[in-house]
Formats: structure tokens, sequence, C-alpha cells
């Protein structure tokens, strides 16, 4: 059986709440992170937006 570790349920929590109330400001502040662009790095947001781009990107 595999543990979850305290930093993976920080980091999912975070994900869980920037999708629900899309405030990364609030985040930052709970995370004591220095600008709103490291938490979204944090929290995967980041790679989400560039996964979407990419899947829906054709020639």
């Amino acid at each position: 059986m595999s543990e979850i570790g305290t930093h993976t349920l920080r980091k999912t929590f975070g994900y869980h709440f920037y999708q629900k109330y899309k405030d990364v400001a609030v985040l930052q502040q709970i995370f004591n992170h220095s600008s709103p662009a490291v938490t979204m790095r944090y929290i995967g947001i980041n790679q989400d937006i560039m996964d979407e781009a990419v899947d829906g990107f054709s020639l």
C-alpha cells in the first residue's frame, strides 16, 4: 500500500480549492508564496492550461 504524504495533500487541497473558487490570491496567502504565478505552478494549473491548449490544437 502506498502512502500519501502531507505535501501531496497540501498540493491536492490547493488544486481543488482553485478549481472551486478560482481565487489564487487566497491560496497564495495560505501557502505563503511570493506571487500568484508561484502558486499556480505549485498546484499544477499552468500545466493544465498548457495541456488543454495543446490538446485542442491541430493543423
